[in-house]
Parts: structure tokens; C-alpha cells; sequence
């Protein structure tokens, strides 16, 4: 009769040896996940210290000893980083521009920290203690080293190299709390005033701002578009014969490490795709534009370089840091008029309206991080409160 097939992440019978120097060795085979029966030994100064040894060299083997393809319970952190990083190549469903966030913030923020542990090392406890260190610096880094963290391992578990991803098991990070504030009538004209009037005094040396950056601005206070949205904007996309003229916002501009800018040819998400509505002083900006590239032909940008190249997000939003620091305005970034349109727009027609031109899935993403909140209760609650009054008791007859 045939012996029994050894079950899968089982071991067969321990044979003991006595080494030269008297020590003793303990030896099995160990069925792994793929099925092959592999020699397993360990040794100790005495059989049951060798057993010992044995059986707990089995137990830290577990199922997943082999692993699948590179990656195994002994593979370093930094292997299993390079690759996480080639898998995101392969498989292709992320931004270039994603893709390098991911790998900075893997070598900048968690490498230091992991580098050097072994995948069977990659405890709950340690990336806890690791993440909740990260938070007290600031809740964005912690934010951003548990991302890719969950990421990586998440591919070693489906590698089989870990029984479970244990970023799972910590705890959740708490942001700080925070108010959403939005730019007012007054500050941006102060910040169309400063633009308007940067380099154009007398005696200044070289050339002369081209205007683009007023028009960019009154875009995107008209638009709710991201800065990159707006740079990514086409002659064909511009429609001012119609009434209200419209935008249509279908792309973005991307700057990869060390790669030229270039139009990407759909936005952040497919939900960003969309026609806008624009007022009338965005509208006459545009038309100014369209007159500047007459001559091109429907895919040439609406805004571009001397080099009619796209403008990068990072220039612009270095040339507005400049020209606002210099007026000794604070805090304004490109993204302050994305929530200056979300609030006013809020304001008048609902959460649900502004979200939908912001190109959001939901309303609930528009109130938590766009809208300022509004802190009067509707006037009429003075109305209806008014039953309260108090009333003059009538004393009777005399």
C-alpha cells in the first residue's frame, strides 16, 4: 500500500543526527503551497533543543514560505518596493504623475523607516508605532506613507509572500481639524490688483508680463477648474458665440520627472469631464485669447509658453506665490478660487450644484473640503419664533 501524500504545510518524520562537534542535527521535509516536498533542519545542543529549533523554524516557514515569483517571507522591504513599482508600470491604471507621488513618497517618507526589514518583519505594532510617529509631524505625511504602504504589501499578500497586509490592522489615522475657507469679494480684487500691476512699472528691466496669468485666474474663478484643467484648455474647447458661452474642461497637463509637459487628454476622473457654463468676465478673456491664436489651428492651447509649449502647473503657481508675497497677501494658491467658487456657488443654488461644477462624485467631497461653512441661520427662524412673543393678558371686566 502506497504511504500517504504529506498534506500541504505539513512535515514528515524528524530524522536526528549527532555532528562531529556533538551537537545535533534535526532534519525533515516540509510540503510548501506549490506542492514540493523541501528539506527543512535546524540543530541544537541536544535532540529536544533541536526538535525545538526545528519546529519553530517550520512555524515561521508557514504557508507562505515559497511565496509566488520574487517575493517571499524573507524578501526585503526594498525588494518588494522595486516590485510594487514595475507592477504599477504593468499594470498601467494610474497617472505618470501619480505613479512618481507613490515613489517619493515610498523613498522619502517609509524607506528610511523599512529598508532594511524583511517582509515576515512588517508587523502591525511597528507600522502603528511608524504611522502614528509620521501623524506627529502632520497628518498629511501620515496620510501618504500609509497609502503606499497598503499599496505594497497589499501586492505582497496577493503574492502569497504574507498571510495578511498589516496596514489593515492599525489604527485609524484622525486628520486635524480644519475649516475650508474661501477668498472674499474684497481679496480677490486685491489679488487681481497685484497681478495686474506686477513688472509694469516705469525703469524695470526685461520683458514685460504677457497677461496670461490675470486670464488664467479669471478662468478659473469663472470655470471651478484645477490649475492643470485650465493650462489644458484648447481653442476648440472655447465657445463664446453661443449664449452663456461655454468651456468644455476633457483635460489636464502633466509635467513627468524628467519628461517634457504635455496635454493629457482626460481630467483627474471621468466625472471631471464637462461643459461649463461661464460668466461674462471669463468669457471676455477668452475672447482675448482666441484673437492671440487666430491663426492656429482647433487643438493649439489656450494657454502656452514663448515656445507655444503648455505651461507648466509648478510655474504657475511659483509666478502667483511671487507677485501675492511681493503685495504681502498670504495663503492664496491656485486651489483657493476652486473653493472661493465652490462656496459662492453653494450659497446660491445648493452643495449638489456646486458639486457638479467641480466635476465631483458627490456632494458630500464638495461640502467637507470646498465650502466654507456658513455660520448665520436662515432669517427666517426670526419669523417663525415670533409665535413665542409675549402677549398682554387681558385683567377682565372692571
Amino acid at each position: 500500500m502506497a504511504r500517504p501524500r504529506t498534506p500541504i504545510g505539513t512535515f514528515g518524520q524528524i530524522d536526528f543526527r549527532t555532528n562531529p562537534n556533538g551537537s545535533v542535527r534535526a532534519r525533515t521535509r516540509f510540503r510548501d503551497d506549490d506542492g514540493q516536498l523541501r528539506p527543512v533542519e535546524a540543530t541544537g545542543p541536544t535532540h529536544r533543543a533541536a526538535e525545538r529549533n526545528l519546529k519553530e523554524k517550520i512555524a515561521h516557514r508557514g504557508h507562505y514560505a515559497t511565496g509566488m515569483g520574487e517575493l517571499s517571507p524573507d524578501t526585503t522591504f526594498a525588494k518588494l518596493v522595486e516590485v510594487w513599482l514595475e507592477d504599477l508600470e504593468l499594470e498601467g491604471r494610474i497617472a505618470a504623475s501619480t505613479r512618481e507621488l507613490y515613489e517619493r513618497d515610498m523613498r522619502t517618507l517609509v524607506m528610511p523607516a523599512f529598508e532594511h526589514h524583511t517582509l515576515r518583519e512588517m508587523s502591525i505594532s511597528k507600522i502603528d508605532r511608524f504611522l502614528k510617529a509620521q501623524a506627529k509631524i502632520s497628518y498629511s505625511r501620515a496620510k501618504h506613507s500609509k497609502v503606499v504602504l497598503n499599496l505594497a504589501l497589499g501586492l505582497a499578500l496577493r503574492y502569497e509572500a504574507i498571510p495578511r497586509n498589516p496596514v489593515v490592522g492599525t489604527a485609524r489615522l484622525r486628520p486635524p481639524p480644519s475649516t475650508v475657507m474661501a477668498l472674499t469679494v474684497t481679496q480677490v480684487e486685491a489679488i487681481r490688483q497685484a497681478v495686474r500691476i506686477w513688472r509694469r512699472g516705469q525703469g524695470l528691466s526685461g520683458p514685460k508680463p504677457d497677461g496670461q496669468l490675470e486670464a488664467i485666474i479669471e478662468v478659473m474663478l469663472g470655470t471651478s477648474a484645477r490649475i492643470g484643467e485650465v493650462l489644458a484648455i484648447r481653442k476648440r474647447d472655447v465657445d463664446v458665440t453661443c449664449s452663456p458661452p461655454t468651456v468644455r474642461i476633457c483635460g489636464t497637463v502633466i509635467s513627468p520627472k524628467g519628461k517634457p509637459t504635455y496635454r493629457q487628454d482626460h481630467p483627474k476622473t471621468s466625472k471631471s469631464r464637462r461643459t461649463i457654463s461661464i460668466p461674462t468676465f471669463t468669457a471676455e478673456v477668452l475672447r482675448q485669447r482666441l484673437v492671440v491664436i487666430a491663426n492656429e489651428d482647433p487643438e493649439h492651447l489656450v494657454f502656452f509658453s514663448r515656445n507655444h509649449t503648455p505651461l507648466t502647473t509648478n510655474n504657475v503657481r511659483r509666478r502667483l506665490r511671487a507677485i501675492l508675497e511681493e503685495a504681502g497677501i498670504d495663503g492664496v494658491t491656485p486651489h483657493s478660487f476652486r473653493r472661493t467658487v465652490a462656496t459662492v456657488v453653494d450659497r446660491a443654488g445648493g452643495a449638489d450644484l456646486a458639486a457638479e461644477m467641480l466635476g465631483h462624485t458627490s456632494s458630500e467631497i464638495t461640502r467637507a473640503h470646498y465650502i466654507e461653512p456658513d455660520e448665520r441661520v436662515n432669517p427666517i427662524t426670526a419669523e417663525i419664533l415670533e409665535t413665542l412673543a409675549p402677549r398682554r393678558i387681558d385683567d377682565g371686566p372692571d
